[in-house]
């Protein structure tokens, strides 16, 4: 960490960083959309798909990598399951908890939407590297 000030540069980019943030959050939500599905939908299928965990995730676990109250990833997770995206079932090592898994549906809209995803970062990544390197 530095003491000195910020420059003018620095502040510039960061304001392209945040902007960048937003275009690529706005392509995701409008990809998601597109695909007929919500943008928390998304998150959520991308969540479960991505958790590193072992064994399916919880909704405790989830709800965690949303940073999501429990109760928020409770209601998400049953508007995905009644729109036959995810599926859940007890945990044989605790009844209490409930696990998640992703949907034959779920998953072909995840793999689709994963594939825009990934041709957009490449361009974010781009932007990335020019805008860190002003701060350096």
């Amino acid at each position: 960490m530095t003491d000195r000030p910020l420059s003018e540069r620095d502040y510039r980019a960061l304001a392209r960083f945040r902007h960048a943030l937003r275009v690529f959050l706005r392509f995701s939500e409008d990809a998601a959309r597109s695909a007929g599905i919500t943008p928390a939908q998304h998150q959520l299928l991308l969540a479960i798909k991505g958790w590193g965990g072992d064994g399916d995730p919880t909704i405790a676990d989830l709800a965690e990598v949303l940073q999501l109250r429990h109760h928020s990833t409770v209601e998400l997770v049953q508007r995905a399951a009644a729109a036959g995206l995810v599926a859940t079932a007890p945990d044989p090592a605790d009844h209490r908890r409930q696990l998640a898994t992703i949907t034959d549906r779920g998953e072909e809209l995840l793999a689709a939407l994963s594939l825009q995803h990934r041709d957009e970062l490449r361009s974010f990544r781009s932007q990335m590297n020019d805008v860190l390197g002003q701060l350096d």
